[in-house]
């Protein structure tokens, strides 16, 4: 053998012992995660789902644990772990059956087999002392060994049931291949901010909260650490860039997917979307001399994230579950509506066009319909007449998709329609805010419009108001002042609304029939909003003298108590989603006996019209320049006046 052959035998075998040696100290495991979950136990939409036939719905308990049980059976020798960020409650009409004495959702994911679960500001959605029962009634405490329920930066106070739940701060997973795997959970302060339930509830800040336990972690033996956070892309990213020693962050709560893991500072980020429609899925090899991760999956051509479609079949097992908690969301929803709803399948609309709720910070045709719903039945509900109504873009839930199947096209059922502003409990107890009645002077209503400016701007687009009854005209850029670098704290001008006007009409607005708000304290203005959105305007009035907005009754006199502009009808709460269903009904019947949705919904019309012009911060900031400026050329003029003085009496 030559030289050279001998050099190149060598060589051969030093780099397939250093490859041996590597995938010899690395250690395999798999990371399945959901977020958003928001009760929709169901495909969705709802009314193209056949259990026997190929279809266009996504998601559904049901197809999701036919997947783990498929990445499992594939994975025999390499430990699987599923993990939840939150919000598994809340939004679809299931969630009504939290308060009225039920646990479907942590039974299903119990049964799915979820390894752990972060704690979303929507499992808060009826109260602490709700979510304790609810917790209970599934077996908790004595379930977290085998289904944890995290929520390391809560701070629940010794008093109130959901601290008897003794919900940990963490949890150590010792897989079969030797690896220790700690898990913690983070509930953002932004999330935590859209909870007002939660109280007395409160959190700890998430970063101290997120460097204290990737340490106590790490100290306890965990190869791989593991953050649930509630708290949205952006937060994470911030938590990536701050904190070492978090291996992975699963993240959710602003409905947001990476298609391709992000990473930042070392720390692996995930997000899989919201309402089951995507699986995330990281296959990961753990170097256990070095402790570094590395990604698989693009080695092995599998996605990150695993659509949940028809092609994937049903487990028989879930699917039984969900029709048993099916019949008791059809007595609830039977009884509420007086027969009205017998079937929550039942299509209750028609329509051959979609109504979008996505476009961020505008009007959209999904808020029009819901504030029209809100206005006429208010109308009716109260017997008056009602000028304006508004909703938040963080109560407006989905979308309005009508079916596109054989079976289903043009159709939207209640459980679909239901859904899109479903969430909430009133003070009776029952599911869903209800809609309240109040007056407000002319000069309130510009003062609202001033905060449906500012707002969004500050705390996101969940707080973008839609209107009905009301047009007005706006200039974003003149809601603030500037925003004060380092400290982020805005300063508001009160300067954005131009113009602004109440429609002079019965019906829907078609045409340019508005008359011109009156800035005036003593023009009253009849509106309707819903409960959990109304109870802001008085929180946000304490911000500042400026914001401050006084809710009044008929007689124009202060309303003492917001519980008093409820609306009833039989002698219970009216709810916001009872008022879309029912406005639906309103609507002429196609050749099928089914209400039409009219086509003035299938665009926006104008009702919020947004004129940018030169952004005050522009001038601010020039301003603040100039005036440096300023300072400096006179320092300098100073300076050179008192050397020459200097100079002359040498």
């Amino acid at each position: 053998m030559s030289q050279f052959s001998l050099k190149v035998l060598l060589t051969f075998i030093m780099l397939t012992l250093i490859v041996f040696s590597s995938v010899g100290r690395e250690k395999r495991f798999t990371l399945l995660h959901t977020s958003d979950e928001h009760s929709n136990l169901l495909p969705l939409p709802f009314v193209d789902y056949h259990p026997d036939k190929p279809d266009g719905s996504l998601g559904g308990f049901a197809r999701l644990s036919t997947l783990v049980k498929q990445v499992r059976d594939e994975k025999q020798d390499e430990p699987v772990l599923l993990f939840s960020s939150g919000d598994f409650i809340g939004g679809s009409p299931f969630a009504w059956l939290v308060p009225l004495g039920h646990s479907a959702e942590l039974e299903i994911m119990k049964e799915v087999g979820y390894d752990a679960i972060a704690i979303g500001n929507h499992e808060f959605d009826y109260g602490p002392e709700i979510l304790a029962d609810y917790f209970e009634r599934a077996g908790y405490p004595d379930y977290h060994e085998h289904l944890p329920l995290l929520g390391s930066n809560l701070d629940i106070p010794s008093d109130i049931k959901l601290k008897d739940i003794l919900i940990p701060d963490n949890h150590l997973f010792s897989l079969s291949n030797g690896l220790v795997v700690g898990v913690f959970s983070l509930l953002g302060e932004g999330a935590y901010s859209v909870a007002p339930s939660a109280w007395p509830v409160g959190i700890h800040p998430s970063t101290e909260t997120a460097r204290k336990q990737a340490g106590l972690l790490r100290e306890e033996g965990a190869d791989v650490i593991i953050a649930l956070t509630h708290s949205g892309i952006v937060h994470d990213r911030l938590l990536a860039s701050k904190i070492q020693g978090i291996d992975v962050i699963l993240g959710g709560h602003d409905h947001y997917k990476t298609p391709r893991p992000e990473i930042v500072n070392n720390t692996i980020i995930l997000h899989s979307g919201y309402f089951l429609e995507y699986v995330g899925k990281l296959e990961l090899a753990v170097d256990v001399s070095t402790g570094s991760l590395r990604i698989l999956n693009d080695e092995k051509d599998n996605p990150y994230l695993i659509k949940l479609d028809s092609r994937i079949e049903e487990d028989p097992v879930i699917t039984s579950i969900i029709d048993r908690y099916g019949m008791y969301l059809n007595e609830f929803v039977k009884t509420f509506t007086g027969g009205l709803v017998g079937d929550y399948g039942e299509t209750v609309l028609y329509s051959d066009f979609s109504l979008i709720k996505e476009s961020k910070m505008e009007e959209t045709t999904t808020g029009n319909f819901i504030t029209d719903a809100m206005r006429f039945m208010g109308e009716r509900y109260t017997g008056e007449n009602v000028d304006i109504a508004f909703q938040a873009n963080g109560n407006i839930r989905h979308d309005i998709i009508p079916g596109t199947t054989e079976w289903s096209k043009g159709e939207v059922s209640f459980l679909d329609l239901a859904s899109i502003s479903g969430i909430g409990m009133g003070e009776d107890m029952n599911p869903g805010y209800p809609l309240v009645s109040f007056y407000m002077t002319g000069e309130d209503v510009l003062t609202l419009l001033e905060i449906a400016s500012l707002m969004p701007q500050v705390m996101g687009d969940a707080f973008f108001l839609q209107f009905s009854g009301l047009k007005y005209s706006y200039d974003p850029g003149k809601a603030l002042w500037l925003t004060i670098p380092i400290l982020d704290i805005p300063v508001p001008a009160y300067r954005s609304v131009i113009n602004a006007g109440i429609y002079e009409g019965e019906n829907i607005p078609a045409n340019d029939n508005f008359e011109k708000i009156k800035d005036s304290s003593e023009e009253l203005y009849h509106l309707v909003s819903d409960y959990h959105l109304a109870s802001f305007l008085p929180i946000i009035s304490k911000v500042s003298d400026r914001l401050h907005i006084v809710l009044r009754n008929a007689e124009g006199k202060p309303v003492e108590d917001i519980r008093q502009t409820i609306i009833k009808h039989d002698e219970r709460e009216f709810k916001v989603w009872e008022a879309i269903i029912r406005y639906a009904a309103t609507f002429e019947k196609n050749e099928y006996g089914v209400p039409e949705i009219p086509h003035l919904y299938k665009d926006i019309q104008q009702r919020i019209v947004k004129k940018e012009g030169i952004p005050l911060y522009v001038w601010s900031y020039s301003t603040i320049l100039l005036f440096f400026a300023g300072v400096f050329v006179l320092a300098g003029y100073l300076m050179i006046k008192v050397k020459k003085r200097l100079f002359d009496n040498r």
